[in-house]
């Protein structure tokens, strides 16, 4: 995925870490767990807090985190990934909160049902996480897979949606920061 040079970013703070935004002048084009896998080098951007973009995804974020949000209204641009990538991003936004769905499912959803492992490369690498939930794709029988910001953080997401998964034996709950979830709007 390449994005351009001139994009505004602001780093901001969150109960589960940090948290990088990238906007254009008109659109949001990226949210990562600062750190995470598949996270592109930023350090040519701009810092812009009060970005317009910035400062409304900023806000929306800890309105969600807060369980104070169920839905974002955000203006997107998934531009920065292939066709087969978009496809599958948008197909990740029709996810409801507290639902869930498996690679495989997710395949057939964009009418590629034998690409469930082209699939999960490209949830892996989705821009917009958390907008565009990615965290809500689990394995067969609701088994938790990987996660590009930690299982940790896919676990606490899960939890504050309450959406039901199955606990993976190798996944332990120590340092689990869990989020409390209050009113949706």
């Amino acid at each position: 995925m390449k994005f351009s040079d001139s994009l505004a970013c602001a780093t901001v703070p969150s109960a589960l870490g940090p948290i990088v935004l990238a906007a254009t002048d008109v659109a949001l084009v990226g949210l990562w767990f600062d750190g995470q896998r598949h996270q592109p080098d930023g350090s040519r951007w701009h810092q812009a807090r009060e970005h317009p973009v910035l400062a409304l995804a900023s806000a929306q974020i800890g309105d969600y985190l807060a369980g104070q949000r169920s839905q974002f209204a955000l203006p997107l641009s998934l531009a920065g990934g292939s066709a087969f990538e978009q496809a599958v991003w948008r197909a990740l936004q029709d996810i409801p909160r507290g639902g869930s769905c498996s690679y495989g499912a997710l395949a057939a959803a964009i009418g590629r049902p034998r690409a469930a492992r082209a699939v999960g490369a490209a949830v892996g690498r989705n821009p917009l996480g958390i907008i565009v939930p990615c965290h809500r794709v689990l394995g067969t029988g609701g088994a938790l897979t990987g996660y590009a910001g930690g299982l940790a953080r896919k676990v606490a997401l899960l939890q504050l949606e309450g959406a039901a998964f199955a606990p993976s034996p190798t996944f332990g709950q120590p340092g689990l920061h869990s989020l409390a979830p209050g009113p949706a709007l």
